[in-house]
């Protein structure tokens, strides 16, 4: 098998290594990595690292890691009762060729993955869905959900939890780096559940015109114009992770600011600085498997997947043409994508698809 794994503390180092295969475990299958996606969550989930125990989900030695992904995979050899050769999975992966998972919990459209090294991290990060059973799947949009799914999902997550909380009596959502796939997310499940809250998108000026264009956003500025928002109460949802800019939205704000949650670090070179003399709200983070957990729960988990299913198609008629699509071929691709994005330059009209 191969793999990519990178320096911990330097994630632009990334090499592709060869691994043996090991006999496969009584009641594991094996899987076969078909497809995944690259984006800026990958490289939160590299960024962040120990911190959240991403690095624990795919073991390397003590100085490396494999950056999780989210794609397809097929299975290939298999010593449970309940999976044959050839059945086909979607959740997250390894940026490897192959995974061996031990299933439990197994119903017809998913299962968990029960291998002892993954039960201290959120459940939702080990569950996987079997694509004939799964009501998101839709093979036609494969591409689309391995790209904006993972985000798409925090993004609805945002918004149900703002809902809940009746926007903290905010009227207006300001949204850092707008042209991120977790922003647009958020501003389309927004937009179909709570149009009375206006929603303002903040970008670089070099993607005003593709944010502009997406349609998801009442209001588009480039982040040198916070001064020129109305001061009305207001919740921001910050996924640039720039201590600049998050100072001058409280600034700006003051006692107008009525929540401020952070998600995310797209902006990777200015993710430092620290928010202890910050005016207004103190900066919450946001961490949506907690929040996913608390949604199944609260609703059940039909109803959930349901409802999350339905939001779904809502946001690939309002953005999912937003993007083009650009396969690559080889985990090599993957390593070099990973750097590219990791570097700072990501293109939001682009999605990265690897193809091991």
């Amino acid at each position: 098998m191969h793999q990519v794994e990178v320096s911990k503390d330097r994630i632009v180092d990334a090499q592709l290594v060869d691994r043996q295969l090991d006999e496969l475990d009584d009641g594991a299958i094996r899987l076969v990595i078909e497809s995944f996606s690259v984006t800026s969550n990958n490289v939160t989930y590299a960024v962040v690292g120990d911190g959240f125990g991403y690095w624990n989900f795919f073991p390397a030695s003590d100085s490396k890691g494999i950056v999780p992904v989210w794609g397809h995979a097929r299975v290939i050899e298999s010593r449970h009762a309940e999976f044959a050769e050839g059945e086909r999975v979607y959740g997250y992966l390894p940026m490897a060729t192959h995974l061996d998972v031990f299933p439990g919990n197994v119903s017809a459209s998913g299962f968990t993955d029960m291998a002892e090294h993954r039960q201290p991290m959120s459940p939702v990060y080990n569950q996987y869905s079997r694509l004939a059973a799964d009501p998101e799947h839709d093979p036609v949009r494969e591409g689309e959900r391995m790209i904006f799914g993972p985000l798409f999902k925090t993004g609805f997550l945002i918004e149900y939890f703002m809902r809940s909380e009746n926007w903290f009596g905010a009227s207006q959502l300001i949204l850092t780096s707008a042209s991120s796939k977790t922003a647009m997310g958020l501003a389309s499940v927004a937009k179909q559940y709570s149009p009375q809250i206006k929603r303002i998108g903040l970008t670089s000026a070099g993607n005003l015109e593709f944010v502009t264009a997406s349609g998801l956003y009442d209001v588009v500025l480039p982040y040198d114009a916070v001064d020129s928002i109305a001061t009305e109460p207001s919740v921001s949802v910050d996924f640039a992770g720039n201590s600049k800019l998050l100072n001058a939205i409280h600034t700006h704000f003051g006692g107008a600011l009525k929540y401020s949650c952070l998600v995310g670090v797209t902006h990777i070179e200015e993710r430092e600085g620290g928010t202890d003399d910050i005016t207004g709200p103190t900066p919450t983070l946001f961490f949506a498997p907690d929040h996913a957990v608390a949604f199944f729960k609260s609703v059940g988990p039909k109803d959930a997947g349901n409802i999350l299913a339905q939001s779904w198609r809502d946001f690939l008629s309002d953005a999912g043409d937003s993007i083009s699509l650009e396969r690559r071929k080889g985990l090599a691709a993957a390593r070099d994508v990973f750097v590219e994005m990791a570097s700072g330059s990501v293109d939001p009209a682009k999605g990265i698809v690897i193809e091991p």
